[in-house]
């Protein structure tokens, strides 16, 4: 985790990558183990838990800025835009995510993602997005 809190400023409870699992040239990928406990499963939905997916993009975006906070320089990754977003399958309790981006793009401080989110090897959500590099 020191790697991670070293690259973004997010931490728990709004922190949903807890590992690198593999990072070259522009490409990372990174994992999230959810235990069920998370306070967004309670209420979203009793009974039927599922994850929001506005934070399956956020774990993409943190997985873009740990990609980003690997260049030296700093600074603050902050989305700009979202270009697409599919959901194709949902994410429950006990699930690994797998958080694959992609750099398509440099240009300037802005930064242009694709993004995947897996769970088993099948992937569950698409992300097109753009970061813009700031001073932190």
């Amino acid at each position: 985790m020191d790697i991670i809190y070293s690259r973004i400023p997010q931490r728990p409870p709004f922190l949903f990558v807890d590992k690198i699992i593999e990072q070259e040239g522009n490409k990372i990928i990174t994992g999230l183990t959810l235990t069920g406990d998370e306070d967004f499963f309670k209420g979203h939905f009793p009974g039927n838990p599922v994850m929001p997916g506005v934070l399956i993009q956020e774990a993409l975006f943190q997985s873009g800025a740990l990609l980003m906070g690997s260049e030296a320089g700093g600074g603050l990754g902050v989305v700009t835009k979202v270009s697409s977003a599919r959901f194709k399958s949902m994410i429950r309790p006990k699930d690994e995510m797998v958080m694959e981006v992609e750099l398509i793009e440099k240009l300037a401080n802005a930064y242009m993602f694709l993004g995947k989110t897996k769970v088993l090897g099948k992937t569950v959500a698409q992300v097109e997005f753009t970061c813009a590099k700031i001073e932190g």
